[in-house]
């Protein structure tokens, strides 16, 4: 057991040290780059960018914003059903894709610091995410917040270990 919290450190250590950027403070970090250029130079979203091409979302969220975009990692895409991410991508569920992915963004900057217990956001999809505040954590919904306050030119990201689902 203390192998395994030892191996979950060491890898959220690899993963917050992947973030080659400026610094501008212990839990803050800013790229001189927009969300998608951001979201390209890091592998652990590749799947997100993938999406986020087949949705035709690239422009949109290369604009000035600002945004608040909580990106689900690979492992989260990994975690849906076999075949989803597949069968979102095809170019007749783009619409369903959109909304999905839509719903992880928030106008306007978003800091971890602004968020609030039960708090309720607005998605760019139109419908409302829940956070909760619980031992430290951040929770939207039911993904963890894993790396908060990533600025971009256009925004802030903030990595979750889940993707989040809009009522279809």
């Amino acid at each position: 057991m203390k192998k395994l919290g030892l191996v979950m450190m060491l890898a959220m250590l690899v993963l917050a040290s992947s973030f080659t950027t400026k610094t501008t403070s212990v839990h803050e970090t800013k790229f001189d780059a927009d969300i998608v250029d951001l979201a390209i130079s890091q592998d652990f979203l590749s799947t997100l960018v993938a999406a986020v091409k087949a949705g035709d979302l690239v422009g949109t969220l290369k604009g000035d914003g600002p945004f608040t975009v909580f990106a689900p990692t690979n492992e989260a895409f990994a975690k849906l059903p076999a075949g989803t991410v597949e069968n979102l991508l095809k170019p007749e569920n783009k619409a369903q894709l959109v909304k999905i992915l839509t719903y992880h963004v928030v106008p306007g900057k978003v800091m971890s610091k602004d968020l609030k217990n039960g708090q309720m956001a607005k998605t760019v999809e139109g419908s409302s995410i829940k956070v909760t505040l619980k031992d430290g954590k951040a929770m939207i919904n039911n993904a963890t917040v894993t790396t908060a306050d990533i600025e971009a030119d256009n925004g802030v990201v903030h990595v979750i270990d889940t993707v989040i689902m809009p009522s279809m």
